[in-house]
């Protein structure tokens, strides 16, 4: 038996538009946005994290380096033989992203190398994360298509957060705290 799908594909939207979409709906979670042009990464990477106070930062293995040129503090390269416990000494985590999704603010990490293993994104208080406007799509099912189906992903929409049995909303008991996330409008 198969089930009929009927789900709206192939949506498009000026980059723009796309910008301020995915802009509003990650303000919407608490996250923050920091718009800039792909040369201005290092900088912008530099002024979140400093803004932060973090001067203890964990990075995947294939993370552009040249993103931290601007950073002054201590960079550690994750691997997988460091335990899930002791990235809580870390102040943040800087990645790259695989996919976002514009209309729920979703972004996707699928592990590859300049996103790194779960625990590193979800352990530190802290998560800056580098997102393409060149990779941002409309929907869900525009983002989910451009997913490689066999790589664990994690999805994140907005700083961790609950809600207690009075409705209480706790932050960063399932994940950071604190999301700020780098859009390069022209990558």
């Amino acid at each position: 038996m198969t089930v009929p799908r009927a789900y709206r594909t192939g949506r498009t939207l000026p980059d723009a538009d796309r910008l301020a979409l995915f802009t509003d709906r990650l303000v919407d979670y608490r996250a923050e946005v920091h718009p800039c042009t792909a040369e201005a990464t290092a900088a912008t990477v530099a002024a979140v994290l400093a803004a932060r106070g973090a001067r203890l930062v964990g990075i995947p293995a294939g993370l552009d380096r040249a993103w931290l040129a601007g950073y002054d503090g201590e960079v550690r390269e994750d691997d997988a033989t460091v335990a899930p416990p002791a990235l809580d000494a870390l102040d943040g985590v800087v990645t790259a992203s695989a996919v976002s999704c514009a209309e729920t603010g979703t972004i996707f990490l699928d592990g590859s190398p300049d996103q790194g293993r779960r625990a590193l994104t979800l352990v530190p208080d802290l998560h800056v994360c580098v997102v393409d406007l060149s990779s941002v799509e409309v929907g869900v099912p525009e983002a989910v298509a451009r997913l490689v189906p066999d790589r664990p992903t994690t999805l994140i929409s907005g700083p961790s957060a609950t809600s207690d049995i009075e409705l209480e909303r706790v932050e960063g008991v399932h994940g950071p705290r604190t999301l700020d996330v780098i859009i390069r409008t022209d990558a």
